[in-house]
């Protein structure tokens, strides 16, 4: 369920709190390969479903980048900033994946809104997140994600 807010007024008020968790959604073995169709990054482990059951896995794996590029539309279902004319995705401070995405797999986003700052037009976020695997003991990625919203 998304959190909605209507202007920066109303953004800076949520600084700290949880957003919630995301839908689950199937990493597939389609999703993979255009993944690697788009940024050419054809490794056997990702594309390759018989020789990946063979290799460490025992099965293909998303690419960790697959899985990064997935907070975006994760994340647009836990906050719905209204009441802004731009938002732009500003980087990230830090990311790393602790656990390979299997392909058939389900991921979700559970977040949190660390903090909000003031910038020259607008607001700066800086988002915690988990991107979650259904049954892993470990997530696919743990990140901290800035973004910014200008009035």
């Amino acid at each position: 369920m998304s959190i909605t807010v209507n202007g920066l007024d109303e953004l800076k008020k949520l600084a700290g709190s949880d957003l919630g968790t995301s839908e689950w959604i199937e990493i597939t073995q389609e999703r993979i390969n255009t993944f690697a169709d788009a940024t050419g990054d054809h490794q056997w482990i990702h594309v390759d479903p018989q020789k990946a059951a063979e290799g460490p896995f025992g099965a293909p794996i998303a690419h960790g980048y697959l899985t990064l590029s997935l907070f975006i539309p994760l994340f647009t279902e836990l906050l719905d900033v209204q009441g802004v004319t731009t938002k732009v995705n500003y980087g990230l401070n830090k990311v790393r994946f602790p656990s390979p995405v299997k392909v058939g797999s389900r991921i979700r986003l559970v977040g949190r809104l660390a903090e909000v700052a003031e910038v020259p037009g607008g607001a700066q976020i800086t988002v915690d997140g988990t991107i979650e695997i259904e049954g892993g003991a470990k997530p696919a990625a743990v990140l901290q994600s800035v973004s910014r919203f200008y009035a």
